[in-house]
């Protein structure tokens, strides 16, 4: 009997522990990621929806905007997961290494910029936990994992554009690199 005791008491704990991180999570992160969701929206309609679009557009025509530049302003501007929605201004042999990159951005600037992934800013604030404990500033962990990101992110993206030109191969398909294009034929075989 005391063993279900026990093991009762801990898994309240559980909870316990859940709602002190939650309530701690309400008077400080929240708030701020409200704000900063507010913040982002209120400067995409001062641009305009069709601006942003366009440079989306712009960004097609360099893998340095399209794997770099692009995917970090998409994830600061929308968050996770709408950053990712911004490959549809890319042409398709594009799209797959806009995603890899797209996707890790969500991930490497949460400590800078929190409301871009709040789903899991835990990972972040866990590590930035031990570095407070030792009575340092978490801000240059932040900018660290933010510059390493850009550059990472960035690389991911490229090399997926060598995985996809191997893909196409291996599949006898060749995926349209302007923004109007289909997917063409191959040597005999439908895309």
């Amino acid at each position: 009997m005391n063993f279900i005791v026990s093991f009762a008491e801990g898994f309240m704990g559980l909870f316990d522990a859940g709602a002190e991180t939650f309530v701690g999570w309400v008077s400080t992160i929240i708030p701020k990621v409200v704000l900063l969701l507010v913040f982002m929206n209120a400067l995409i309609a001062l641009i305009g929806q069709e601006k942003v679009d366009k440079f989306a557009a712009v960004c097609s025509k360099n893998v340095i905007l399209a794997y770099g530049v692009l995917p970090f302003l998409a994830a600061f501007m929308l968050g996770n997961p709408m950053a990712l929605s911004m490959g549809k201004f890319l042409p398709e042999n594009m799209k797959p290494s806009y995603y890899a990159s797209a996707s890790f951005h969500c991930h490497t600037n949460s400590g800078l910029f929190p409301h871009i992934n709040v789903g899991e800013i835990f990972i972040y604030l866990g590590i930035a936990e031990g570095i407070e404990t030792l009575g340092l500033s978490t801000t240059p962990l932040a900018l660290r994992y933010c510059l390493v990101g850009l550059v990472m992110n960035f690389v991911a993206g490229w090399a997926t554009d060598f995985t996809t030109k191997f893909v196409e191969k291996q599949q006898n398909i060749k995926l349209a690199s302007t923004l109007e294009g289909q997917d063409e034929e191959v040597g005999g075989a439908s895309a």
